[in-house]
C-alpha cells in the first residue's frame, strides 16, 4: 500500500495510473482491483494509512501541578508542530485538499484519523486539568481550539501554499512556549 501510495504522492490523484500504482506495490493489476473497487477506493485507504501515521499518538500523562501541566502542553506543542510540518504529511494535505470537491469523504477521513485523534487527546487533557482546578472551569473543546490556533496560527496553510520554509526545532521549540504561555495567560487556575 505505501509503495502504491508514493504514486499518488508523486503524480496527484489524477494522474496515478493503477499500472504504476500496482507496479510500485509489486503486484498485478488483477490482486490491486481484488483488495479494492476502484482507484478511489484505494486512494482513501492510503490516506487512511497515512493518517494514522500522522496521528502524534498523544498519550498525554495526567498532571498534578501547573508546572507539569506547562511542561506537558509545550512538548505535545513541539511534538504537533514538527509532525505537521513534515513534507510527506503536507503532501497528504494537498492531495486531500485537491480532491476535497470530487471526493470529500477523503478529506473527511484525514480530518478524522489525523486532526481528530489529536483533537480527542487534548480534550482529555483540558478536561482532566479543569477537574484538578489547574486551568479554570471552561469547554475543553474550545480550549483545544484555541490552543491549537496559537501554536499554529497560519503556519500549515503557508506552508501548503510554499510561503515559508518548515520551522527548524529552535522555532519549533519557541513556537510551542509562545503558544503555552498565551494559553496560560487566558485560562488560569481556579483560586480556592
Amino acid at each position: 500500500m505505501g509503495a502504491g501510495f508514493g504514486a499518488f504522492l508523486e503524480h496527484g490523484y489524477t494522474k496515478a495510473s493503477t499500472l504504476d500504482i500496482a507496479t510500485r506495490a509489486r503486484v498485478s493489476k488483477r490482486e490491486l482491483y481484488a483488495q479494492f473497487e476502484s482507484k478511489e477506493a484505494l486512494f482513501r485507504a492510503g490516506i487512511a494509512q497515512r493518517s494514522a501515521t500522522m496521528s502524534i499518538g498523544l498519550e498525554v500523562p495526567s498532571v498534578v501541578n501547573r508546572e507539569d501541566m506547562t511542561k506537558t502542553l509545550v512538548a505535545v506543542g513541539q511534538s504537533m508542530l514538527a509532525e505537521l510540518t513534515q513534507n510527506d504529511v503536507l503532501a497528504v494535505y494537498r492531495l486531500a485538499i485537491a480532491e476535497s470537491s470530487r471526493s470529500p469523504e477523503i478529506a473527511r477521513t484525514l480530518d478524522r484519523a489525523g486532526r481528530g485523534a489529536i483533537r480527542k487527546a487534548l480534550i482529555e487533557f483540558f478536561q482532566s486539568c479543569i477537574e484538578r482546578r489547574l486551568i479554570e472551569p471552561g469547554d475543553p473543546d474550545s480550549m483545544t481550539a484555541e490552543f491549537c490556533s496559537l501554536l499554529l496560527s497560519d503556519t500549515i496553510l503557508r506552508l501548503l501554499l510554499g510561503v515559508v520554509k518548515k520551522p527548524g526545532p529552535h522555532e519549533v521549540a519557541a513556537r510551542a512556549q509562545a503558544a503555552v504561555n498565551a494559553f496560560l495567560a487566558l485560562h488560569p487556575p481556579t483560586l480556592s
